[in-house]
């Protein structure tokens, strides 16, 4: 009871109670997460110096970063286990027309899909993947995926995700730079499996 900001539900990260978590430290937990929330995470000078190595060849990897993302894109709005592709060039997509006279070379390769099953899917379907890296990140050399229901937004409800313009069932996709036919194989057998324990459970 001494100290209620660390042993009392905070709303702030959805009613996360920071003892719980971390009996030993508690007040670290928070301010550190606290800390990267509202004020965003301190980057390393190394870091910075890979960024800006990065950036001189940039306009050579996007052409491929940009292709292989079509060729994804286009899988998947043709999948069975695909509710939704959130992509700008699909005509779908309520920016199509702006996308297509800002960005005449490509919408870049970050987008998301919902996939149908939710929550329980989306978490059998990140665990199927094998070419494809569970990260957060967004823009690497190599393809990343993130379900946020079960990993950046698992606090939050079904009804509150949808709230803040997600769903249970949201991957996000950040398109790297392998063989577009390996990605839609590894996306392609993902899906199938979490199809299949849908069905099962059904």
């Amino acid at each position: 009871d001494l100290f209620p900001t660390l042993t009392m539900p905070y709303a702030g990260f959805h009613d996360m109670v920071f003892a719980e978590e971390s009996s030993t430290a508690a007040f670290l937990l928070r301010a550190r997460r606290e800390g990267v929330r509202d004020f965003g995470a301190c980057m390393a000078p190394m870091t910075a110096f890979h960024i800006l190595q990065g950036i001189e060849t940039l306009h050579v990897r996007m052409p491929r970063h940009v292709e292989n993302t079509r060729a994804v894109v286009g899988f998947l709005a043709s999948h069975p286990q695909v509710s939704k592709v959130i992509y700008p060039e699909l005509e779908s997509h309520p920016d199509h027309a702006l996308a297509k006279r800002l960005l005449p070379k490509g919408a870049g390769a970050v987008f998301s899909f919902e996939i149908k099953g939710g929550r329980p899917a989306g978490r059998k379907f990140i665990e199927s993947l094998r070419v494809f890296s569970h990260l957060a990140n967004v823009g690497d050399a190599k393809s990343l995926v993130i379900h946020p229901a079960t990993t950046t937004h698992y606090r939050m409800s079904d009804a509150d995700l949808v709230k803040s313009g997600i769903t249970a069932g949201t991957v996000r996709l950040s398109i790297g730079l392998e063989s577009s036919a390996d990605l839609i194989e590894d996306l392609d057998r993902a899906l199938n499996v979490a199809a299949k324990q849908a069905a099962a459970k059904a």
